[in-house]
């Protein structure tokens, strides 16, 4: 296994539209769904899309944790509070996925990606969504998701189709770097903070 380069906004590869695999058992998209898992756990990443490590094709990897998930839904026991936690989502390659919207309604949430470190943006997502493709053994994935879940799907598959995030922003004044998003966090909790 090895960690690969991440492709940054302005990289042709993530314009582009991405090809479908037709043998998802094939040894080198075995290896490359290794090396992605990796690399996504090196970045510290919740998910990844291939043309993300330079990859023209349509295959993503993702996972939600049970404490993003129920914090990303204000559930109380994220935050140490009686209600169980959700159980989050397993780690998930899907390759050649499909995404049906399940309903209008959406909302906004902010997003980050590993190809734009350190920025972040308010993004509207639909907030229902079915989703379909194939394993690595060629088995259908079928699944519906909501809240965070759904954004992280949408996010990834985008991907494929030579979207990022900033291209969704409906505002694009909430576009900001992370550690000034989290300095203004660390202002609002101290009233004593100068504004600026």
């Amino acid at each position: 296994m090895a960690i690969l380069k991440i492709a940054r906004m302005g990289h042709p590869i993530l314009r582009r539209k991405a090809a479908p695999i037709p043998d998802p058992g094939a040894p080198e998209v075995r290896r490359l769904v290794a090396d992605m898992l990796e690399t996504m756990e090196d970045a510290q990443g919740t998910g990844l899309a291939a043309p993300q490590v330079h990859v023209p094709w349509r295959l993503v990897v993702f996972y939600v944790s049970g404490e993003r998930a129920a914090r990303e839904a204000g559930n109380p026991a994220a935050e140490g509070g009686a209600e169980p936690a959700d159980d989050g989502v397993p780690l998930t390659v899907l390759i050649n996925p499909v995404i049906e919207l399940l309903g209008e309604e959406t909302a906004l949430g902010w997003e980050a990606c590993l190809s734009l470190p350190g920025l972040a943006g308010q993004v509207p997502r639909y907030t229902a969504i079915r989703y379909r493709g194939l394993d690595l053994d060629g088995r259908e994935i079928v699944r519906e998701a909501r809240g965070f879940h759904a954004r992280v799907v949408q996010h990834e598959c985008d991907h494929l189709d030579g979207i990022l995030y900033p291209q969704r922003m409906t505002d694009l004044s909430t576009l900001a770097f992370t550690s000034e998003l989290a300095r203004k966090v660390d202002d609002e909790a101290d009233p004593s903070a100068p504004e600026e």
